[in-house]
């Protein structure tokens, strides 16, 4: 079962000096890694594509997950208990735009090849790395809920370019070489 935190919210004058239509359009020229974030259980299956996740610990590992309450995969989210973030690569533009966009749920995820690991959530088999997840805590915050996650598994793929998104468009962004 995972906790509810509570988040105190106040009304700030400054906070009202810029426009939603402002911060979206300034928010939009961040780069932000792009992940499949999917879940399997009592309430159905669900995907959506996201660009809010961040580490939040290594001890234990904990990461977190935005998820605006208007999406189309919050109602299956909202009870879920478990999770998967799977980082797509610059080859998967596609499968990020029907997980982004109105496309039925089952098509979603007939885009691709499926597999689990240990908490059971849907686990993209060509992700560059899958972190599979339980849920441990949420935070209600305005328009969405901050999910926090402990990874209790990770897959990681083939290496490839990342899939970013900025500017309200893809972009391919080449990974660094390892280290020897």
């Amino acid at each position: 079962m995972t906790e509810h935190i509570r988040f105190q919210q106040t009304e700030s004058t400054d906070a009202r000096s810029v426009s939603e239509a402002g911060y979206r359009a300034a928010m939009s020229r961040l780069a932000g890694a792009v992940h499949l974030v999917t879940t399997d259980g009592m309430s159905g299956r669900a995907g959506f594509t996201a660009s809010a996740v961040c580490s939040v610990s290594d001890a234990p590992p904990t990461l977190l997950v935005c998820l605006n309450r208007t999406s189309s995969a919050y109602p299956v989210f909202s009870k879920a208990e478990i999770l998967c973030v799977n980082t797509l690569g610059a080859s998967q533009r596609d499968i990020a735009s029907a997980f982004g966009g109105k496309t039925a749920m089952d098509e979603r995820f007939a885009a691709a090849r499926w597999t689990r690991l240990m908490t059971g959530a849907p686990v993209l088999q060509d992700a560059l790395v899958s972190f599979d997840c339980r849920i441990v805590a949420r935070m209600p915050v305005r328009t969405h809920d901050v999910l926090f996650c402990e990874v209790e598994a990770v897959l990681e793929g083939q290496v490839e370019d990342c899939l970013v998104y900025a500017n309200r468009t893809y972009h391919s962004f080449a990974q660094p070489a390892r280290p020897a």
